[in-house]
């Protein structure tokens, strides 16, 4: 939705159409002038600039609504796929940046599938951005966190994160440039460890809810620093939110 409106505020005489996993938000959409659907009434519809973000547990056939999204993009402006920084082959809290290497077909079903999906959208011409740990105030690790209260996890474990909307902001950008074929990566370039991101949280007191401890060891596997300085230049794309830190102090 945040796509759709900075699309909508950028370009008011555009016609943008959604295709959505439920007809939850139907409304919502139809009210800012978007147009909702759960599948595409017309295979003949093409459009100049198509995004995909929906999640693979959303879709029984997750691979077969990426091709048919793919198929309405009618080769001009540009196609984007938003996959996931998961893909990235470290869990020792090690640096990761666009072109680390990723991890081996087999080794995981979750990222099988987001490797598969990218290699389709790449084979179409489009780009793909894989996106950190996405949040806002409500939603996120930290929400998850303060509802859960104790969470069985090791607290040094690395998170990278990247607010709504500057994920949505950072996909505008990369389409309006028209890149072909690229892979880029999202994330605000502070990497927090668990533990301190729920610190954060706590010395905000924005947040009437209390988070008590992490409870797990330390035989879990750790994380990834992410650093994104290649994508920012290439898009001239710098982030609303420069921290989790910046963004509790805005609300």
């Amino acid at each position: 939705m945040y796509v759709c409106l900075l699309k909508l505020q950028e370009y008011s005489g555009c016609q943008v159409f959604g295709q959505t996993a439920t007809t939850n938000h139907h409304r919502e959409l139809t009210e800012i002038g978007i147009n909702p659907s759960l599948k595409w009434t017309k295979a003949s519809l093409k459009f100049p600039y198509v995004i995909f973000c929906a999640p693979p547990y959303q879709s029984s056939d997750y691979l077969g609504d990426l091709r048919l999204a793919a198929s309405c993009w009618n080769g001009e402006g540009a196609l984007l796929f938003t996959s996931s920084s998961a893909p990235y082959d470290c869990n020792d809290n090690g640096l990761c940046h666009e072109d680390s290497p990723v991890v081996p077909t087999g080794r995981s079903p979750r990222t099988d599938v987001l490797l598969k999906a990218e290699k389709i959208v790449l084979e179409f011409g489009g780009s793909v951005l894989r996106l950190s740990g996405l949040y806002k105030v409500d939603k996120g690790a930290h929400a998850y966190w303060l509802e859960k209260g104790i969470v069985e996890s090791r607290p040094d474990h690395i998170l990278n994160l990247i607010h709504y909307e500057d994920a949505a902001s950072l996909s505008v950008a990369i389409l309006k440039k028209q890149f072909r074929g690229r892979i880029f990566l999202g994330c605000d370039n502070h990497p927090l460890s668990r533990q301190e991101v729920m610190d954060l949280v706590y010395k905000s007191g924005k947040f009437s809810k209390k988070f008590e401890k992490f409870t797990a060891g330390t035989d879990d596997p750790l994380g990834k620093r992410l650093n994104n300085s290649r994508t920012r230049q290439e898009v001239g794309w710098e982030p609303k939110y420069s921290s989790f830190a910046h963004f509790l102090e805005t609300i």
